[in-house]
C-alpha cells in the first residue's frame, strides 16, 4: 500500500492546510506531509532496487526505477521548498506584499499557498505511479491546473498575464498530448486478449510494442513531443516559461523548474520507450535531436541580453529541457545514463538557483540586475556564496556534478558518430556558460553600494545549506543506492 499512502499523504496535507485558520498550522502541516512523503519515497526507491518493479490493483498503480527516481526528485524538491516557504511567505507576510492583514487577506493567501502546493505535488507523484498512459496524462493536465493558480498567486496584470499565457499555452500542448495518447492506443488495436484489455497500460504496451501500428505510433510521438516538449518548455513552445517563472512565489518556481520539468520529460520518455520498440531509435531520435538543439540554441540569446535574472533562470532551464532531450535523441547507454544522472543533478542545482533569487529578490526587492546596487556578497555573504557556486554548478564548470553528465552526453555523441549534435552542444553550452556566468557574476561580485545587510533568516538559509551541501557532496560522491538508481532507471530508457 506504499503507493497509494504516497499519494494520500499530501491529499491529507492538503485538506489540513484548507481547514487550519493559522499560519503556522499551515506550515506544520506542510512540513510533516511533505517530510512523510520524502521517507515514503526513499522506502519506495530501496523497494524497486531490490525488487525491480512495484505494482498494486492488477497494475493499475506501477513503479519501476524510473518512476521512483522521479518520485524521489519530486519528494526532495518539495520537502527543501516547503522548509524555505516559512520564511519566504513570513517575509511577504511582514512586507504586505500578501494583501492586508486586519482584512484577512494574508490568512487567505496563505491558505491558497499551502492548499495549493501539496495538490501540486500530489498530481506529479500520481503522474510518476500511474500505469496507464490517459490517467498520467489526466495527472499532468492536474499540475496545470493547481500551478496556474500559484503564477497568480501575487495578483499583479503581469501575474494574470503570465497564468494566462501558461493556461493556454499549457492546455494546446496537453490537447495535443491527448491525441497522441489516443493514436497510442488506436495503435494497439492488433493486440488481443489480456493484452487489449489492458488498454493503455505502460508496461503491457512496452511488452509488445513490436505490435504496434507503425504508422499509428509515427503520428502518436509527434503529437506526444509536442504535447509534452510543451510542459517541459521545449522551443518553440517555450515562450510561457519566463513568464511563469518569474511571476510565481520562488518556492513554486524552483518547484516547476525541477520537479515538473523531470515529469514532463518522463511522460516523454516512457512514448520514447514505446516508440523506439515498435520503430527502432532512429525514427523519435531525430526528432528529440532537432527540438533538443532548437532549444538551447534558443536559450543563448536571450540569456546574452538578459536583464531579470528570474528570466535569465527560466530561459537556462530550456536549455538543459534541450540538453535532456538530447540526452535521449542519442539513445543507448551513455546517452540514457547522462539523461538521468543529468536529472539527478540539475534538479539539485536549479532548485538552489531559484531559491537563492528569492533572497535576492525579497531584500532587494526587485528581478532586475540594473536596480541592484552593491554586489550580493556584501549585503548577504552566504546568498551570494552559494548563489555564484550554484550557477558555476549549472554552467558545467568542473568538478561539479554537471560537467559529468554533459561529457557524458558528448561523448554519447562522438560515439554514437552524431558528430555534429556534439559540436552544437558544445557550441549553445559555450554561450549560455558565458552569459549566465557573466550575469551572475557581475550580481554577485559587484561593487560595494547601499544596501542594508540582510539579517539572518534560518528557515530559508537551513534550505540552501541543504541543498549547497547536497551540490559539494555529489561533485565527488554519489551514494552507492541513488547511483544505482540511476543506472537502473537508464537501463528502462534504453533496455541495455
Amino acid at each position: 500500500m506504499l503507493l497509494v499512502a504516497l499519494l494520500l499523504v499530501p491529499i491529507a496535507t492538503a485538506a489540513a492546510s484548507f481547514l487550519a485558520r493559522r499560519r503556522a498550522a499551515m506550515e506544520v502541516a506542510n512540513l510533516v506531509g511533505f517530510g512523510a512523503v520524502f521517507l515514503m519515497a526513499v522506502v519506495l526507491a530501496a523497494r524497486v532496487l531490490a525488487a525491480g518493479t512495484v505494482s498494486l490493483a492488477n497494475g493499475f498503480f506501477y513503479a519501476d526505477a524510473l518512476s521512483a527516481l522521479v518520485i524521489l526528485l519530486t519528494a526532495s524538491v518539495a520537502l527543501v521548498c516547503s522548509t524555505y516557504s516559512i520564511g519566504y511567505l513570513r517575509d511577504d507576510q511582514q512586507s504586505g506584499a500578501l494583501g492586508d492583514d486586519a482584512s484577512g487577506e494574508q490568512i487567505a493567501q496563505l491558505r491558497m499557498f499551502y492548499t495549493l502546493t501539496p495538490l501540486f505535488v500530489f498530481s506529479m507523484l500520481f503522474m510518476a505511479v500511474a500505469n496507464n498512459l490517459g490517467v498520467m496524462w489526466a495527472a499532468m493536465e492536474v499540475t496545470t491546473l493547481t500551478s496556474v493558480f500559484l503564477v497568480t498567486f501575487y495578483g499583479k496584470v503581469t501575474s494574470l498575464e503570465a497564468a494566462w499565457k501558461y493556461a493556454i499555452i499549457g492546455g494546446v500542448g496537453l490537447s495535443m498530448a491527448l491525441f497522441g495518447t489516443l493514436v497510442t492506443y488506436y495503435a494497439g488495436r492488433g493486440l488481443t486478449g489480456s493484452q487489449a484489455l489492458s488498454g493503455l497500460n505502460w508496461s503491457v504496451l512496452a511488452q509488445h510494442a513490436a505490435q504496434l501500428d507503425k504508422t499509428s505510433m509515427r503520428l502518436a510521438f509527434v503529437l506526444v513531443l509536442m504535447g509534452y516538449g510543451t510542459k517541459a518548455g521545449l522551443a518553440p513552445m517555450h515562450t510561457w516559461k519566463p513568464d511563469a517563472y518569474s511571476e510565481a512565489p520562488v518556492p513554486s518556481a524552483a518547484i516547476l523548474s525541477s520537479a515538473l520539468l523531470n515529469c514532463a520529460l518522463y511522460c516523454l520518455i516512457r512514448f520514447y520507450i514505446l516508440t523506439s520498440r515498435c520503430l527502432g531509435a532512429e525514427y523519435p531520435g531525430r526528432l528529440l535531436l532537432l527540438f533538443g538543439l532548437l532549444s538551447m540554441g534558443v536559450s543563448v540569446p536571450f540569456v546574452l541580453v538578459q536583464k531579470n535574472y528570474r528570466r535569465l533562470l527560466a530561459y537556462h532551464t530550456i536549455d538543459h529541457a534541450g540538453i535532456m532531450v538530447t540526452a535521449l535523441g542519442l539513445g543507448g547507454a551513455l546517452g540514457s545514463l547522462g539523461l538521468m544522472l543529468h536529472m539527478v543533478f540539475h534538479t539539485i542545482a536549479k532548485s538552489l538557483l531559484f531559491l537563492c533569487a528569492g533572497n535576492v529578490s525579497q531584500h532587494f526587492r526587485t528581478d532586475l540586475f540594473s536596480k541592484i546596487k552593491g554586489g550580493v556578497m556584501r549585503a548577504m555573504p552566504l546568498t551570494g556564496v552559494v548563489f555564484l557556486m550554484a550557477m558555476l554548478a549549472i554552467v558545467g564548470m568542473p568538478p561539479f556534478s554537471l560537467f559529468q553528465s554533459e561529457f557524458l552526453i558528448v561523448r554519447a555523441a562522438m560515439v554514437g558518430g552524431h558528430i555534429l549534435t556534439g559540436v552544437l552542444f558544445v557550441l549553445f553550452g559555450t554561450g549560455v556558460f558565458a552569459g549566465a556566468l557573466l550575469h551572475i557574476g557581475n550580481l554577485v561580485l559587484g561593487p560595494s553600494g547601499d544596501a542594508p545587510v540582510a539579517p539572518r533568516r534560518p528557515w530559508r538559509n537551513g534550505s540552501l545549506l541543504a541543498l549547497a551541501s547536497a551540490l559539494v557532496i555529489i561533485a565527488f560522491w554519489v551514494p552507492a543506492p541513488l547511483l544505482e538508481l540511476v543506472r537502473q532507471a537508464a537501463h528502462v530508457v534504453s533496455g541495455q
